[in-house]
């Protein structure tokens, strides 16, 4: 195989969770320029119809689904949805997850607790398995977690956000162990500073939080959502076929300190 071939995503059908904007949408493009068929979900129907307009455009068929993913009945009928339509689902992106509030760990409630774990870690968890119930049953396939690097270093006032994401990393290893056998790759990435609207909104929260943050960055700059997606295809394609349990992290050198 040509390497060049070996980062194909040539007759896959991915879905694609929080792909209306950010690092989401941008996966959602790249995975259709790598050829693969894209499903995606998000809360905002009228965003990710946008972005199926977008992926039709680079040649690929693309199916948007309006989906809670703290809710379970929600979580069933996307994955029938998309398999009505596909037939099967080989990639799984978990890209959905965020935080409503900022709160440290003093402050924060427990409707926030909830909110946060619903979506990050309850919806991805539930995800997966529907998900992988169906790669078990057409041979196999490949599931990409996004947690952060605050998984291991958690910035202020974003402690219940960073605890989800740090079980994040742990469930990508759990689920790689167990559903090794039914050739289902379950790896993450763990993406350092980049511009989103939930990383934005945190910047805008203090002057001198993005001030701090370039100090600590060796490649002095926050990242843009089109720079992560490199790692996303790599998990996806055959050119990581050895590889599961992993957790990516692409953070412009943070985690090097």
């Amino acid at each position: 195989m040509k390497s060049e071939q070996r980062f194909s995503l040539a007759n896959k059908i991915a879905l694609i969770t929080g792909a209306s904007r950010g690092i989401g949408r941008a996966a959602a493009l790249a995975f259709a320029s790598a050829g693969a068929d894209v499903a995606i979900a998000s809360r905002k129907i009228a965003d990710l119809e946008t972005v199926a307009a977008e992926i039709k455009k680079l040649g690929r068929d693309s199916l948007a689904v309006q989906t809670h993913l703290g809710r379970m009945d929600e979580i069933s009928r996307l994955v029938k949805k998309v398999t009505d339509k596909f037939g099967r689902i080989d990639i799984l992106v978990n890209n959905a997850g965020g935080s409503p509030a900022l709160a440290s760990a003093m402050e924060a409630e427990e409707r926030l607790w909830d909110k946060v774990m619903d979506v990050n870690l309850k919806g991805l968890f539930f995800l997966s398995q529907a998900v992988a119930r169906g790669m078990k049953d057409t041979g196999g396939g490949r599931i990409i977690n996004v947690s952060s690097i605050d998984a291991f270093r958690p910035d202020h006032k974003i402690g219940v956000y960073a605890i989800s994401k740090a079980a994040v990393v742990m469930a990508t290893k759990v689920m790689a162990k167990e559903w090794a056998p039914y050739h289902i790759r379950v790896n993450a990435i763990a993406p350092g500073h980049v511009h989103t609207a939930l990383f934005d909104s945190y910047l805008s929260s203090d002057v001198g939080i993005q001030e701090q943050i370039l100090k600590r960055t060796p490649v002095k700059r926050i990242a843009e959502p089109e720079e992560i997606v490199g790692g996303m295809i790599f998990l996806a394609s055959d050119a990581s076929s050895f590889v599961t349990g992993e957790t990516l992290v692409i953070d412009g050198g943070i985690m090097t300190d």
